[in-house]
């Protein structure tokens, strides 16, 4: 009788040294609130450049338009939201879809490729009076509190603008 009670608690010891159920949900409770410390920081982190390329983006259309001015006196129209070169609407690059090449009818390239929103929705848009002596290009940054968003700006029938860039000779 003596041996069964000594193997009973040797089982009792074996079964002691395990972890509890407690302490596992505790464990992965506190892996669960780092993993969603770490993608919420991710997807700010994401924001950040997507609203900083918008603002490169901008800066590179806003470079080309006044070499545009420089060479033809005047910048180019607008035809609801885009660019108009003569006859020919560019296209902002899109997902999916190139942007129209910023060339005039000189064949002069300004842009190779005329960019676009990095989530395309929605698209950067171009605003010119009838005589193209100022222009105006819109775009929307994700992060609402950053220190350049201001607005809300209205372009080819949509308030969603909140950032923009303009000719030297006016505001957006």
């Amino acid at each position: 009788m003596r041996v069964s009670r000594i193997s009973r608690k040797r089982m009792r010891v074996v079964f002691k040294s395990g972890f509890t159920l407690i302490e596992l949900l505790v464990v992965m409770a506190i892996v669960a609130i780092l993993t969603t410390i770490s993608l919420a920081s991710f997807r700010n982190v994401q924001i950040k450049a997507r609203d900083g390329q918008r603002k490169s983006d901008l800066e590179q259309v806003q470079r080309a338009l006044e070499f545009y001015l420089n060479d033809h006196g005047s910048y180019p129209l607008s035809s609801v939201g885009s660019i108009k070169v003569g006859a020919v609407t560019l296209d902002w690059k899109t997902r999916g879809a190139a942007g129209s090449e910023f060339v005039d009818a000189n064949e002069t390239v300004y842009m190779k490729e005329l960019v676009g929103d990095p989530k395309a929705s929605p698209n950067y848009c171009y605003l010119s009076n009838d005589t193209g002596s100022f222009y105006k290009i819109y775009a929307k940054l994700e992060n609402a509190n950053d220190p350049k968003a201001a607005g809300p700006y209205t372009c080819g029938g949509s308030s969603d603008y909140n950032y923009g860039v303009s000719s030297f000779d006016t505001t957006p």
